[in-house]
């Protein structure tokens, strides 16, 4: 199986994004069984995916970039915190520009548009879904890059698997957090389903464009994790901490963050 990925990073970063995908629309899917979900359930989904997200990309990508940049002879403060800043102003950027609509606020953001509704929440569910995809090819790539064969090389595939998982795992209450609101407002269920699972079908696409740079362009490779790492790191503080904060029930959100960053420091030590 190792082996396998060092021969094929590309289509195994795309594999594992394919079920990053899968388990968000497998989320979305509870919004046919479920018309409503509680407050504190809602609270602490949000919750644990910001957890996720944040142990992620610490274990799984800016922890990798020090070790990588200083076994290169870079400067690793230097690097991961150039490429962690970058990562945020590109989401930022993208958040200024892009017209796209936040879910639990309906507050419009970008340059003023008149699209649909509808639209709008589907472009700010791809904003938000771009660097979890980012961040699993370019984990993949990265596992490619070193000498197969090696403890190093093997760890960083495990990190990569683990990555994968805990997005997957973080993506199944996102999807339903996207979807079974949407379903509460009135919308049918099979739009609320197809807006909701639509979050994660940006991740493949970005999980191959990142494993190819990671590939390509190996000597930016402590750059790209941070990157990736950063990216992730904008959302959570943008979004999903915030929401997670809207209601009262936010020791729930508290407790679910926490839950959700041992579940992947778990992932990643047992795996990486």
């Amino acid at each position: 199986m190792i082996d396998w990925i060092y021969a094929n990073p590309v289509l195994a970063a795309f594999l594992a994004t394919l079920f990053t995908w899968g388990m968000t629309a497998l989320g979305s899917a509870l919004v046919f069984p479920f018309a409503k979900v509680s407050k504190k359930a809602f609270n602490g989904l949000l919750g644990f995916s910001a957890g996720v997200m944040i142990a992620a990309s610490f274990w799984s990508l800016l922890n990798p970039a020090i070790i990588l940049a200083e076994s290169q002879g870079m400067n690793p403060i230097m690097q991961a915190s150039f490429g962690f800043l970058s990562g945020g102003l590109f989401i930022l950027l993208i958040d200024k520009y892009l017209p796209h609509m936040h879910v639990m606020t309906k507050h419009e953001e970008g340059i003023k548009s008149s699209w649909h509704r509808s639209v709008l929440l589907v472009l700010a569910i791809t904003l938000h879904n771009i660097p979890e995809g980012l961040a699993v090819g370019v984990a993949f790539g990265y596992a490619a890059s070193l000498a197969g064969g090696t403890p190093a090389a093997s760890a960083a595939v495990g990190g990569a698997v683990a990555l994968a998982v805990g997005i997957g795992i973080q993506n199944f209450p996102e999807g339903a957090a996207v979807s079974v609101p949407l379903r509460r407002e009135g919308m049918k269920k099979s739009k609320a389903f197809s807006i909701g699972q639509f979050s994660g079908m940006v991740e493949p696409i970005a999980g191959v464009i990142g494993a190819i740079l990671a590939i390509t362009m190996r000597d930016i490779l402590p750059f790209s994790l941070s990157f990736a790492a950063g990216a992730m790191i904008y959302v959570v503080v943008e979004e999903l901490i915030p929401e997670s904060q809207m209601m009262e029930t936010t020791k729930i959100a508290t407790i679910g963050a926490m839950i959700g960053f041992v579940v992947m420091m778990a992932l990643d030590v047992s795996l990486g």
